[in-house]
């Protein structure tokens, strides 16, 4: 089979802000809901090994169909059947087989977004499900492979909601039992009868607020319970079967006995007798506790073991694992994680892993947050690298110059940035979030990188905001990536760089901290110099990373402190630009006028305004410098594009001014709607426009330069015949380096969030023809995005980063051939998701 021209290297998302999204398998897979796609994600390799697609909502809960032979064929089994249920109304049943993951069914029915689902297998490998959803109803469907999904029966609860649901298997028998708690503090059982349908045994009541949790345990003959709710409480409830001589026990009043609720099931004729009984109470969190999660079951001597060991997760940020004290089997807390500070909110759900040496929680920033058990150490918990990005549209990214790490903007209100993680004991370069430096209060726009360590941001404010990488981060940068201080340290003036950044406690602007800063005040109480001196602001502490750090340190000691704010723009930002040479930025906000339609230009040396550049009448939407620095494209909202070019520097003005060199107007603009997105070529000859009327053409820049004739502006004229994507197109990149046939490669990314590669060959085309364009490769459905594509960006140099020659036994030559054979692609979506291509040249 020939190689693929497209492999996915990193996908970086995060779990949606609801409580049931996360579910860990017994085949140690982690499937949660980013967006409207579920992400399977493999904590051992630390990478996502695949993304589903397939609802159109968001995705509220997921979660996998454990097999009840988990573990006797095989010690950890992986489970083949996912269900998730979504926004849209749905749920999806996925199965998974030969290392594909596909649709088995659809459940459609129910007329609000569903919230929960649970599942179980019953016999002859169908599997039943249960979900709940915010039309006040609960569903039971069947599943299988011949008929496809059918509804068994829907419970209707008038106008209370059921929060979560959890199905097992009585005890002794093939009777599923339904547990559903909601708004109305009680726990519901419900059992089902042989025509399928579901007949209430008990109500449960002890909760005094909305339930949020149920999860139940299968325990040798018995079922367990565990009921977490809003009153900060967890309840656990146990379920046996009554046998004959239970009865004369009753009579006996000499005994004290918890109370019993008793129910009757008939299967096939023969009935029998349930008895439910409260078994503890465990108070410990001190906020709302949102989600209960049973340590899996473990295959030890021939046959599976229930561990009896409760996982709780709740809004105060702490996750604790409850269990019965050896001796008394009184239910006690044995290990409390969480975070300490921050400005997040709590946890919203907990999942352990299958041997239970892992916890993991998500929480409202969709930031999963993962433990792991010290090996040598009883009880000792640690954070662990786990998986992170934008809980939002991802609005923009830009590479390094080096091409060495990756920074990005998005609706989530961050910056984050992204580097590769080469990891001593793993075979693999994994992808991961080493820094954060801005957390801001509006939405991010769009970002422009000025050098290494210094970019520009925009967000929905008319403010635009320079960063300076602090000192820190460049050493922990030396650290993860290893690359050498010495080097780093040239690239960035080391003299004057901050330690770190801090944010005030009611500010937006990140503030420098200094070495001095750092240093604890010892003074006497009644001492301070100042108010400000009695109440400490830098929350910043240096950190020295060994690995990519968790979420509670990117929140606080990964910002980099804010140099400079550039006034001057009438509305929100929506462009940014910056040349090859670092001299300057380029600018542009959303506007409806000409006047607010200008592009603005800064000096990067100063930081001034240098000039206004009026063309456009609507919002210009996205901007590129030529490599070699001399040009500035700009399109625009109003259809048209311009060309402005840079003035030799005479002695009265040393510093870069444009002038308008060419644009289209509206009789010679070739797109008939928005044009969306554009860049350059790397030899800067020729420059690529993309747009909503789904066509994509090239331009030469160079065309009546050499007509003495400097009265007329030069006209823009494509230089391609037009090619139809058959979508709206949001981005386009040439990539940097030329093909075989000095044809050049470009990436256009679609609104339905598929990326497609095209050939371009100059020279070639005939007015009608279009063979100067030929496809050459495309996402497929599990690479593509969900969402619209907002930005591409080609790695600025060839290879893969973080793919270093091996040292010694390979020659140079066949690793530089290996090196110039990849190309990587970094694409930005409103799936909330960025994806890094790897795109094999050969294979073209």
């Amino acid at each position: 089979m020939a190689a693929p021209v497209i492999e996915t290297c990193h996908v970086a998302c995060c779990a949606n802000r609801t409580p049931n999204v996360v579910s860990w398998g017994r085949g140690g897979i982690i499937a949660f809901g980013t967006c409207s796609s579920v992400a399977l994600y493999d904590p051992q390799e630390r990478r996502v090994v695949a993304v589903l697609n397939g609802h159109t909502g968001r995705v509220n809960a997921v979660q996998w169909v454990h097999r009840e032979d988990c573990g006797v064929i095989n010690v950890a089994a992986p489970e083949r059947h996912l269900v998730s249920g979504g926004s849209d109304n749905r749920l999806i049943v996925w199965e998974s087989g030969n290392g594909k993951v596909a649709q088995l069914a659809e459940c459609k029915g129910h007329t609000g977004p569903v919230c929960a689902v649970d599942a179980i297998y019953v016999e002859d490998s169908k599997i039943l499900v249960a979900s709940s959803a915010s039309d006040s109803t609960v569903r039971l469907w069947l599943c299988n492979e011949a008929v496809g999904a059918q509804c068994l029966h829907t419970l209707s609860f008038g106008s209370s909601f059921m929060m979560d649901v959890s199905l097992a298997l009585l005890p002794g028998s093939r009777v599923p039992i339904l547990a559903c708690g909601g708004d109305n503090a009680e726990v519901h059982l419900y059992v089902q009868s042989n025509g399928g349908q579901l007949h209430k045994a008990k109500s449960l009541q002890g909760h005094e607020d909305w339930i949020r949790g149920v999860a139940w345990a299968s325990l040798g003959g018995e079922l367990l319970l565990a009921s977490c709710s809003q009153d900060c409480l967890i309840r656990v409830w146990r379920l046996r079967a009554k046998s004959g001589t239970d009865a004369h026990m009753e009579d006996d009043h000499t005994t004290i006995r918890m109370k019993e609720d008793v129910f009757e099931v008939k299967e096939r004729d023969v009935s029998s007798v349930f008895a439910v009984s409260l078994e503890t109470v465990l108070a410990g969190h001190e906020n709302w506790v949102y989600g209960v999660h049973w340590q899996p079951p473990l295959y030890t001597g021939g046959e599976m073991q229930q561990p009896l060991c409760l996982l709780s997760a709740s809004m105060d940020k702490t996750m604790i694992i409850w269990a019965p004290e050896e001796g008394s089997g009184v239910w006690v807390e044995q290990v409390r994680v969480g975070e300490v500070g921050g400005n997040t909110l709590g946890f919203y759900g907990c999942q352990m892993s299958p041997d239970g040496s892992m916890i993991v929680a998500h929480a409202f920033h969709g930031a999963l947050h993962l433990w792991c058990q010290e090996r040598d150490k009883e009880g000792q918990w640690r954070p662990g690298v786990v998986i992170s990005g934008h809980f939002n549209a991802v609005q923009d990214l830009s590479w390094d110059p080096e091409g060495e790490f990756i920074l990005s903007v998005g609706s989530d209100q961050t910056t984050r940035l992204f580097t590769p993680w080469r990891n001593q004991e793993a075979e693999q370069v994994t992808w991961h979030e080493i820094s954060r430096p801005q957390i801001h209060g509006y939405d991010m726009q769009c970002l422009a990188t000025v050098g290494r360590f210094q970019f520009v941001s925009g967000a929905d404010e008319k403010v635009l905001r320079v960063f300076q990488a602090p000192r820190n981060f460049v050493d922990n940068f030396a650290n993860i990536s290893g690359t050498s201080r010495e080097k780093l340290f040239t690239s960035s003036d080391s003299a004057n760089l901050p330690e770190g950044a801090s944010t005030p406690a009611l500010g937006l602007s990140n503030k420098a901290v200094f070495q001095g800063d750092l240093a604890p005040k010892n003074k006497e109480e009644g001492q301070f110099s100042s108010v400000s001196d009695q109440y400490q602001e830098a929350y910043f502490h240096p950190l020295i990373m060994t690995e990519p750090p968790p979420e509670d340190h990117l929140l606080q000691n990964t910002l980099w402190p804010e140099v400079q704010k550039l006034y001057g723009h009438g509305f929100e930002m929506f462009c940014l630009a910056s040349d090859s040479a670092r001299t300057v930025v380029a600018s542009a906000c959303k506007a409806s006028k000409a006047e607010h339609a200008a592009v603005l230009l800064w000096s990067t040396a100063t930081w001034r305004q240098l000039q206004t550049l009026p063309c456009h009448s609507l919002t210009v939407t996205q901007m590129a410098f030529s490599p070699d620095a001399r040009l500035l494209l700009a399109v625009s909202r109003d259809r048209t594009l311009s060309l402005w070019r840079r003035n030799p520097p005479t002695p009265n003005s040393p510093e870069p001014l444009f002038s308008l060199h060419a644009h289209t107007g509206k009789d010679t603009a070739m797109h008939s709607r928005i044009i969306w997105s554009c860049d350059w070529s790397s030899d800067s000859k020729y420059f690529v426009t993309s747009s909503r009327d789904k066509k994509v053409i090239v331009w030469s820049p160079h065309r009546l330069e050499e007509s003495g004739d400097s009265v007329l502006p030069p006209e823009i004229k494509p230089c391609s015949s037009t090619l139809d994507v058959g979508d709206s197109a949001t981005a386009v990149a040439f990539c940097p380096f030329l093909c075989s046939n000095n044809s050049y490669l470009l990436a256009v990314g679609l609104e339905c969030g598929r990326i497609l590669l095209y050939k371009w060959s100059p020279g070639r085309q005939e007015p009608a023809g279009g063979h100067d364009w030929s496809s050459c490769g495309q996402t497929d459905t599990l690479q593509s995005h969900a969402l619209t594509v907002k930005r591409l960006r080609w790695r600025p140099r060839p290879g893969r980063v973080g793919h270093r020659n091996k040292p010694g036994g390979q020659s140079d030559g066949e690793g530089e051939v290996e090196k110039n054979s990849w190309a990587q692609l970094a694409s930005a979506s409103a799936d909330h998701s960025i994806k890094i291509f790897n795109v094999n040249r050969r294979a073209l």
